[in-house]
């Protein structure tokens, strides 16, 4: 009788699962194994947020194998060394896992082959669970990724998308004993954000649901009003893989509805930001362009911009709600991390490592290509573009409702000061006990363009 063990990482879901699918297809029973890898949780990725977000995912998942005749088994430990443990164990002669993109993903996967094949094991990888098109498919004449992403997108767009994997009604399992799925606090140290979503794949499945039915066709047009919130929050249960990003891609285009095309460019967008960091990994802590940068440091400008008290409202708002619940809408991830980057002219790595610490969806790929891109050291060839975050305010939250919602010291301001509270008479000002704003932008302009060297040629 032949064994395969599936080694669940970022594809924590039953549906449309093509390494469980390959799995059960070729061996007689599989051990659905997830191992909490000692490397990440001592780690400055492993955050309490996604801490929280990754064990309800981990509850859901062995609940849908346990209604398939099975169990998640967890380990902790050294990842190559528990999968080859529970290989031997088992008897299994091959191990099945998703491709991922990150430098430690690949270092990693490396490491497990090699293990494996000295003990007369194999490994297989399977490159279209984690994304629609994986990193290295679409690449350009003479290089090894695309740099920039329409001519990414435009190729993309033409190549067909797999079928869906078969969701298994039963998952035949070996024996052995599964171990437990620990508590959050037992995995990270620290308070998850008080209104942070719940994470599995049941909750993700009736959140696409429910947003494709009811607001994808409004999606164009409303993606960047921020008070109305119209986007799909699916990004966390992507992250984690408790979706399909290829089911999630036939569903929204078998809609048929306005707003369908530009929500799937979001998923190209995420393709693209992955096959970038999978061919320059070290742009997580180097700039992908060089833009000679002399950053400000000033630690009490960043503090201000971390705790949401700049004095900016519609950037106070997005850091308070990124604090609150562990997400932030992306217009005002564009707007915070162009005022730190662009405004305040602080490194992006400082940024960065912010949205780590409290971005649930923390997709390394993403959060570090768009902070590159918003910093004008990644791949926007416009690399000295900068916001009037005011101006941004006006156009995106033009009553100022988001704002209200997340600075309560605004909640009671006329609407035409609630952007630019410092022109309220000093008087009433005062009274609000929200503080004036950090920097002139104007001055701030010109001190990035001072201070940044002709791009690299």
């Amino acid at each position: 009788m032949s064994v395969a063990v599936v080694l669940f990482t970022r594809d924590l879901r039953v549906h449309d699962n093509p390494t469980l699918s390959a799995a059960l297809s070729s061996s007689d029973t599989v051990v659905p194994l997830f191992v909490l890898d000692e490397a990440i949780l001592g780690g400055f990725f492993n955050r309490p947020n996604r801490a929280r977000f990754l064990v309800d995912a981990l509850r859901d998942l062995d609940t849908s194998l346990r209604e398939r005749g099975a169990r998640l088994v967890i380990r902790r430990g050294d990842v190559v060394d528990e999968v080859v443990g529970v290989a031997r164990e088992v008897g299994a002669d091959v191990v099945h896992m998703s491709a991922d993109a990150s430098g430690y993903a690949r270092r990693r996967q490396a490491a497990l082959a090699a293990r494996l094949e000295a003990d007369n094991r194999s490994l297989e990888t399977h490159d279209e669970t984690l994304f629609v098109v994986p990193p290295g498919v679409i690449t350009p004449g003479g290089g090894d990724h695309m740099a920039v992403f329409t001519p990414f997108h435009r190729r993309w767009e033409k190549r067909p998308v797999r079928d869906l994997a078969p969701t298994p009604r039963r998952v035949p399992m070996s024996a052995l004993p599964a171990g437990r799925i620990p508590a959050a606090d037992l995995l990270c140290r620290g308070a998850a954000s008080p209104d942070l979503a719940s994470g599995g794949e049941a909750p993700a499945r009736e959140r696409l649901s429910t947003w494709l039915a009811a607001d994808i066709a409004t999606y164009d047009d409303a993606r960047d009003a921020v008070a109305d919130d119209a986007t799909s929050r699916l990004s966390p249960y992507l992250h984690f893989g408790c979706l399909s990003p290829v089911e999630v891609v036939h569903r929204a285009r078998r809609q048929g509805r306005p707003g369908a095309d530009a929500f799937v460019r979001q998923l190209a967008w995420r393709d693209f930001h992955a096959q970038v960091l999978a061919a320059r990994p070290d742009a997580t802590h180097r700039d992908y362009r060089s833009r000679g940068d002399r950053w400000h440091r000033s630690h009490e400008e960043l503090e201000a911009w971390r705790e949401g008290r700049t004095g900016f409202p519609i950037v106070d708002a997005g850091m308070r709600q990124l604090a609150r619940e562990g997400w932030m809408h992306n217009r005002t991830r564009l707007i915070t991390a162009h005022f730190l980057t662009k405004t305040l002219y602080i490194d992006w790595r400082l940024g960065a490592a912010h949205f780590i610490d409290l971005l649930v969806d923390g997709d390394v790929a993403n959060n570090t290509m768009n902070w590159q891109w918003c910093a004008g050291t990644g791949t926007d060839s416009r690399f000295n573009r900068s916001y009037n975050v005011t101006t941004q305010a006006r156009r995106h939250d033009p009553r100022g409702i988001y704002v209200r919602r997340y600075v309560p010291e605004l909640a009671d301001v006329d609407d035409a000061y609630v952007h630019e509270p410092w022109l309220l008479p000093e008087e009433q000002r005062q009274a609000l006990g929200y503080p004036p704003p950090l920097v002139d932008q104007d001055e701030a302009r010109d001190r990035l363009r001072r201070a940044r060297a002709k791009p690299d040629r």
